[in-house]
């Protein structure tokens, strides 16, 4: 869990200085495309030259983790899928992994969620089922099986070690005075935050006063508490989508995925929306 005390978020310039807090070799745990990506920190990670990020997929990688990959950012990626959905593979992560220029962990949703889940709870492994009888359990040795301690009956089961993250990385609709984030009906971020030793924020809007004490918002907020720092980075997770401001540009999808197939093509992208950017 966070390291910071209650109150403490930092309020930082923009997204530049928040990739300038994150480590190189940092476990970064990153959620899912549909689920606020920070991607204009991912720019900026690409820009001050990061090197050797191991990637967490909570619970899949997407577009963000496929510009890293092909910058040449990362070392390692584990999740249960790392793709552009509706605009197919992802080019850079595809040939990189097949080429073995990085480790890949495989996982599954559950096991991820199970094992933040862990660190939430303060406790160092946690059981499951599900996952029984795959094909990954053989491949990750890290995984244990064993009997289930309270049934006298033979009953094997799952035991996935806790993962505490470096950092969580993820945009907010709205920040407040108190370094509050609200994320909405978006909770596996919280989980994110709540099993982090640093969580980085970049948001839309700035509200005043806490949102906290609006019975309305509160559901949907994130306490400072596990927040260390946040930064406004108005269309943040473009090409991605923010419900209800802005939804996910399909089209630049389609064209990262095209030019993104050959290493020539993806050093013209860089070129022209990571290094020298343009208006989202």
């Amino acid at each position: 869990m966070s390291d910071l005390p209650a109150n403490e978020t930092r309020f930082l310039a923009d997204a530049e200085a928040i990739a300038r807090e994150i480590p190189d070799a940092a476990l970064l745990a990153l959620p899912p495309d549909y689920s606020l990506p920070a991607t204009e920190v991912v720019r900026a990670l690409i820009r001050r030259g990061a090197r050797n990020l191991r990637l967490l997929g909570v619970p899949v990688l997407g577009f963000g983790a496929d510009l890293l990959i092909g910058a040449g950012c990362v070392s390692e990626v584990e999740t249960s899928a790392l793709s552009l959905g509706e605009a197919g593979l992802a080019p850079r992560f595809t040939e990189a992994a097949e080429q073995g220029k990085i480790k890949v962990k495989d996982a599954t949703c559950p096991v991820i969620h199970t094992a933040l889940q862990a660190t939430e709870k303060g406790v160092p492994f946690m059981p499951l089922r599900g996952v029984l009888g795959s094909d990954l359990v053989p491949n990750r040795p890290d995984w244990k099986v064993s009997q289930n301690p309270f049934s006298a009956e033979e009953d094997p089961i799952l035991y996935v070690p806790a993962i505490a993250p470096d950092v969580a990385l993820f945009h907010a609709r709205w920040a407040d005075e108190a370094g509050n984030v609200w994320v909405g009906r978006r909770r596996e971020l919280a989980t994110i935050a709540h099993a982090s030793r640093n969580t980085y924020v970049t948001y839309e809007e700035r509200r005043n006063g806490d949102m906290l004490e609006d019975e309305l918002l509160a559901p949907g907020v994130i306490s400072s508490v596990y927040v260390s720092a946040v930064a406004s980075a108005p269309r943040g997770a473009w090409p991605l989508g923010v419900a209800e401001l802005y939804g996910i540009d399909d089209a630049h999808l389609a064209r990262y995925a095209k030019a993104a197939k050959t290493k020539e093509g993806f050093g013209r992208y860089l070129d022209e929306f990571v290094l020298k950017p343009v208006a989202a």
